[in-house]
């Protein structure tokens, strides 16, 4: 196991390098040390596992192909163990096809990057990935709180048009349903995109290059300040019943055509964001429904 130690005073980020390459251990090693992270390496699934119960780690870049115990059996066991569910895993590993892909996808790689891959595309991956759990984490912390009563909320409507008020609603609605930090997560992307894509119309692509170089919050705090947009609100309506719960998000953008979104396309699993309606519907919802124009979508949760 290799270490390279963080300068200063905040809080060291710790990354899992696993890779039976030594040369490509020390890649992952230049690349990291020069972001300031604590970085962990081993060489096989059985010494990585061994990291991970001893150690509080924040991210795991996980070769596919290795001896002992292979990257895939790594990586469910890592989903498998309540601890580690919301540890982002970057696998990186040169099988590539369909099917190897949708394999990673989904035993719970949220990225999966293709050997030889760009430096500064793995280190906005990684940024990107830390940022997802470091929100997830605080929004987790909000749920935690007790707010049982929430749970005989029979039928009420919201407006919210920002990310502190995506935030803040998005908590209380997963506390008012069974299986809150599963609704959480749900919640939270269908109510981002209702935001930043339906509202402010922040297009795919764009959303892909600001949080490759930097700047997504800054962009939509921007963009919500303009005459166009600064009027525009999206509404969630929730409604329960003795079965199911029906969880319906509106936005004021001119919609967008959800089917290809509504599974995990191996070909864009490289870039660092639209898994998160396919995520949503595997793990937050029992139905998931857009409307024909893309910008009101319905969620339900059996009861």
């Amino acid at each position: 196991m290799g270490k390279s130690k963080m300068s200063g005073d905040e809080k060291k980020i710790k990354i899992l390098a696993v890779d039976d390459e030594e040369f490509n251990l020390d890649i992952l090693l230049e690349y990291f040390e020069e972001e300031g992270y604590e970085i962990l390496t081993a060489q096989d699934g059985v010494k990585a596992w061994e990291i991970l119960e001893k150690e509080e780690v924040n991210l795991v870049v996980l070769d596919r192909m290795m001896p002992n115990m292979d990257g895939i059996s790594l990586l469910k066991r890592i989903k498998a163990t309540e601890r580690f569910k919301a540890t982002p895993v970057i696998m990186q590993t040169a099988a590539t096809s369909v099917e190897e892909v949708r394999e990673g996808v989904e035993a719970g790689a949220f990225y999966y990057l293709s050997k030889p891959y760009q430096k500064e595309l793995l280190l906005s991956i990684v940024r990107s990935a830390l940022e997802s759990a470091k929100k997830y984490s605080a929004l987790v912390d909000t749920v935690s709180l007790n707010l049982s009563a929430l749970k005989l909320i029979k039928k009420a409507g919201f407006e919210f048009r920002n990310l502190e008020e995506v935030k803040s609603l998005s908590a209380l609605i997963s506390n008012s349903c069974p299986k809150e930090r599963n609704v959480l997560w749900g919640v939270t992307e269908l109510m981002l995109n209702a935001v930043e894509h339906g509202n402010l119309g922040i297009t795919y692509e764009e959303k892909k290059r600001y949080l490759i170089e930097g700047g997504w919050v800054e962009e939509i705090k921007s963009r919500l300040q303009r005459e166009e947009y600064k009027h525009k609100v999206c509404k969630l309506e929730f409604e329960r019943t003795d079965t199911k719960i029906t969880i319906t998000i509106i936005d004021q953008g001119t919609g967008f055509a959800p089917q290809k979104y509504m599974e995990i396309d191996p070909n864009r699993i490289t870039d660092p964001n639209g898994r998160g309606i396919a995520l949503s519907k595997q793990i937050s919802f029992d139905s998931l429904v857009y409307s024909n124009k893309g910008n009101s979508v319905c969620c339900k949760i059996f009861l």
